[in-house]
């Protein structure tokens, strides 16, 4: 791939996504009815690029952020209009015009800015892009509640099961029958829907995982917090087949795939996306520019078509090229006993220290990862694919019906990056643990979620400062 054309794919290809958001969730309208301003769009945690700002709006601006930002001095943040001329000219990050519409990219989940011209903190910002970083202040829930019809993200959504049970955050499930209110209220509830997350399977169940970074994707692998993709191309496909665009999960091969991953829970989502698409007026479905290739089902064409060829290739190029940013060191002291308690706690069973050479490309067991895993079948599925299964709390739900069982694999989790730690406020997948100190300390208990610890708070502050610190000139 050439990772130059590879940065257009990224922050500006949306392979006609912008149909599915336009026509089908109809985001602009959304944000057009609900008068969102820049500042509205600032504390939900949106990034905009200042280098594509008009430069009336760049000037004005520039004057606006020194006030108070009430609409007597900051007339232009305070005014839908001008969020809607960012949109057109491309300025807000990851929402692309596209003939008369809006879609999503890469980047606006995977991107921040240098902040040099704003910052909200721990929010949104204003500055030159920088591509890979996760925006862990974006509040994916807020937007999507936005929208004028979120409920064509039915698939995504925690849903009530045949059997009246739900699996998820929220005590009770949504149905092909909830109301638009109903379905904005859980997508913008925090508790239900956290900050920096994105629920990315479309299973029915409620389990918005925390967005990771997309830079030095050449050092990551397998693909997807449940590891079920072993190339990042086809991990890639399927966010553009059956995420960006859900209504292709209506599709022929796309009813297939449903049926495969989640048997007659994956048909019952197919059937009532289609009531839901039906009441909504949504028409001239799917939208997703991709030809027909391979077998529904298999991950490299999971609802039987893939997108150009050239451009994943490309896209690979440009997530593999992107720089991790640079560790953060307080005390070098401290960061060279971490480092030794790294070594001797042994992380490395798992972990590098050298950040700059490749993760294992493994699976870390369900049962290891998390020793108090203790799941009960909820169906039976196909070989090769393994049970669908739960057990009590958050950290397995995004494996209930996902994993990396299609590709023959295991049920477990794959190895992250121990990179940009510094600006991680949350950790685990599922958000369940709020800082390293707190993922380091033994009250957890020995059956929590990754339960390996250091014991006296000495040990847990070192830790941290040698985690903080890493970075790929680390060895």
């Amino acid at each position: 791939g050439n990772a130059e054309a590879g940065r257009d794919v990224y922050r500006n290809e949306t392979f006609g996504d912008e149909g599915f958001w336009t026509d089908a969730v109809r985001m602009p309208q959304g944000m057009k009815s609900a008068k969102l301003t820049v500042l509205d769009a600032l504390k939900a945690g949106v990034s905009f690029d200042v280098d594509a700002m008009p430069a009336d709006l760049k000037a004005a601006f520039a004057s606006e952020l020194k006030t108070d930002h009430s609409p007597a001095k900051a007339p232009k943040l305070n005014d839908p209009a001008t969020l809607e001329a960012l949109v057109k000219a491309n300025a807000v990050i990851g929402m692309v015009p596209k003939g008369g519409k809006v879609g999503v990219t890469c980047a606006l989940c995977h991107a921040i800015t240098d902040k040099s011209m704003y910052e909200l903190t721990g929010k949104g910002t204003i500055g030159k892009r920088i591509d890979g970083p996760t925006p862990h202040g974006l509040n994916v829930g807020k937007l999507l509640a936005t929208a004028a019809n979120s409920r064509a993200l039915f698939p995504t959504l925690q849903l009530q099961q045949p059997d009246g049970s739900t699996i998820g955050r929220a005590p009770k499930g949504l149905t092909a029958k909830s109301t638009e209110a109903e379905v904005d209220a859980y997508l913008s509830n925090p508790k239900f829907y956290p900050v920096g997350t994105f629920d990315d399977s479309p299973d029915g169940n409620g389990n918005s995982v925390h967005i990771t970074p997309f830079f030095r994707q050449d050092l990551a692998a397998p693909y997807g917090s449940s590891g079920q993709n072993d190339k990042l191309d086809d991990f890639n496909n399927t966010v553009y087949t059956a995420l960006f665009d859900q209504s292709n999960l209506l599709s022929p091969g796309g009813r297939q795939f449903m049926h495969a991953l989640g048997a007659a829970g994956g048909d019952s989502i197919v059937a009532g996306y289609a009531k839901v698409l039906a009441a909504t007026g949504v028409t001239g479905y799917p939208f997703v520019t991709a030809h027909l290739q391979g077998k529904a089902g298999d991950p490299p064409t999971p609802t039987g078509k893939r997108v150009d060829e050239q451009k994943l290739r490309d896209l690979n190029a440009y997530v593999s090229s992107l720089q991790a940013p640079k560790g953060v060191v307080r005390n070098a002291a401290q960061v060279a006993s971490g480092r030794a308690l790294f070594i001797s706690q042994n992380c490395t069973a798992c972990h590098n220290t050298n950040q700059g050479v490749a993760v294992q490309a493994k699976l870390v067991p369900m049962k290891v990862i998390w020793p108090g895993y203790a799941p009960k079948v909820l169906a039976q599925r196909q070989a090769p694919l393994t049970p669908i299964q739960n057990a009590p709390g958050t950290f397995d739900d995004k494996m209930v019906v996902v994993d990396a069982s299609p590709g023959g694999g295991i049920r477990g989790n794959a190895l992250p990056l121990l990179l940009d730690l510094a600006r991680k406020p949350v950790f685990l997948h599922d958000d369940s643990v709020h800082s390293l100190d707190e993922l380091l300390n033994p009250k957890r208990g020995k059956t929590a979620p990754h339960p390996f610890y250091a014991v006296t708070p000495a040990e847990r502050t070192a830790l941290v400062a040698y985690l903080n610190s890493l970075d790929t000139d680390s060895k």
